[in-house]
């Protein structure tokens, strides 16, 4: 699946992992392919206290969404963060889709019986 959306991730004080960014990076093609207004997503992994510490920001087309999340090890961190942005994501997707249709639904032309 090919997308536009350009992909960043950083390892902050962080031994690179490279099948961590691959997960990463496959995951956000899926989420950059079915929100199409999705122009640039950013992942930042760092350690902190007792564990890992994730944030994630995603900017595109009426779109800006960040979020974080803590967990044990990397990978479940980033997972963390992700999930919460596909559905921040689709919230934020949805709301722009159906809101229009409630609002024709609500048009008295549209209900006017003949």
């Amino acid at each position: 699946m090919a997308s536009n959306a350009s992909i960043v991730v950083h390892f902050k004080d962080l031994e690179v992992d490279e099948e961590i960014r691959a997960a990463i990076e496959r995951r956000c093609d899926v989420l950059s392919g079915e929100f199409r207004e999705v122009e640039r997503i950013e992942l930042t992994l760092f350690e902190q206290g007792t564990g890992f510490e994730a944030h994630g920001h995603v900017l595109g087309k009426n779109t800006n969404v960040a979020t974080q999340a803590h967990a044990e090890a990397a990978r479940p961190a980033s997972d963390q963060v992700l999930n919460r942005i596909e559905r921040q994501l689709r919230k934020e997707h949805d709301k722009r889709i159906f809101s229009r249709r409630r609002g024709a639904r609500k048009d008295p032309w549209k209900r006017r019986e003949a």
